[in-house]
């Protein structure tokens, strides 16, 4: 992807992703000292939102804090699901770009009925209804999307996350963000093989599997979002218990960071028993096609995700779509009106 090409620079959505860069430079990791004692006296943090709000910024940090082995009890769910939960204990994290998202509102709403004074919101814009139900709110510094597909909002939003936990778990990770911010450049530049590009744009459906972090299961929405593909997220190894049955040899894999013990079975249950293409997005070689990404060690999933947003331009443009304006998605999925 090279945004002084005239191809790539016309869509928004490329500008937005390449300034990811630039937004993970600027990124405060101060900002949320407060809110992050708070919540370390709580115990117990619940992170809501609706698609992409959610998916890789909840997962990511509930990953984050598995392996940091912090004692903190971190859950996610969507709003509506999240409604029907006792959070009276929690600190709650609710994340809308707009801020006017209903599922989200209504459900900050509700833990203010219920006297919840914990209650977060994190935005893309000032003066919202959702920064009218929550008693503190946040706002994102990337700035509001043109494209329907949120990209560097949603980096954000996961560093925002994580930035909590290192202030729990005592970590200057924010030293590190200038070579995040590198990284992520290299990510969203790189060259992908036509090849693959070409065996994405042929399969009847695009596959992630990997882990339970938020990223391949973003890219799976970001596949429906950008190229207008059929997709779907194989969390673990979910892809070899079980969907093989309808698989077809014209599908395709990507693998997000393989585990290195599951790379046989891949093996033997998808290239020689569907006789599909598998692709691995990772920072060391591996067996399958490989896109390879520079190591971050623990930011690998933020440079994964810019890797896979790389990955589906390319097929995007081949497919002839336009990558700003799919032609039922909207950028507010379901607003509130009163």
């Amino acid at each position: 992807m090279n945004r002084s090409e005239d191809r790539y620079a016309k869509f928004a959505l490329v500008q937005e992703m390449m300034d990811t860069a630039d937004v993970v430079k600027k990124f405060d990791a101060s900002q949320t000292a407060n809110v992050a004692a708070k919540i370390k006296a709580a115990g117990r943090l619940f992170l809501t939102g609706e698609g992409s709000s959610r998916i890789f910024p909840a997962k990511n940090a509930i990953r984050k804090t598995l392996q940091y082995g912090l004692d903190l009890q971190i859950a996610t769910d969507g709003s509506r699901q999240s409604a029907q939960y006792a959070l009276e204990n929690f600190a709650v994290f609710c994340a809308s770009n707009s801020g006017r998202t209903k599922e989200i509102v209504v459900l900050a709403k509700k833990l203010a009925s219920e006297g919840n004074d914990k209650r977060f919101a994190l935005t893309a814009n000032e003066n919202t209804l959702l920064e009218e139900a929550c008693t503190q709110t946040f706002v994102l510094k990337c700035g509001w999307e043109k494209a329907v597909a949120a990209t560097k909002s949603v980096v954000e939003q996961a560093l925002f996350y994580e930035s909590i936990l290192w202030q729990i778990a005592g970590k200057n990770n924010a030293d590190k963000l200038d070579s995040l911010a590198g990284w992520i450049e290299k990510a969203l530049t790189l060259t992908i093989d036509p090849a693959i590009v070409k065996a994405a744009v042929d399969a009847p459906t695009i596959y992630f599997a990997g882990y339970n972090d938020g990223a391949a299961e973003e890219l799976t929405l970001k596949t429906n979002e950008i190229t207008r593909k059929k997709s779907d997220f194989l969390e673990g190894t979910y892809a070899l218990h079980g969907i093989e049955e309808v698989m077809v040899a014209e599908d395709v894999v990507f693998v997000v960071d393989p585990m290195e013990d599951e790379i046989e079975k891949f093996q033997e249950v998808l290239v020689q028993g569907v006789g599909l293409k598998v692709v691995a997005i990772a920072s060391r070689p591996t067996p399958f096609d490989t896109i390879l990404v520079p190591d971050g060690g623990d930011f690998n999933p933020y440079i994964h995700l810019c890797a896979g947003w790389n990955l589906l331009v390319e097929i995007g443009l081949a497919l002839g779509v336009d990558l700003d304006k799919p032609e039922r998605a909207r950028k507010v999925g379901n607003e509130f009106m009163g």
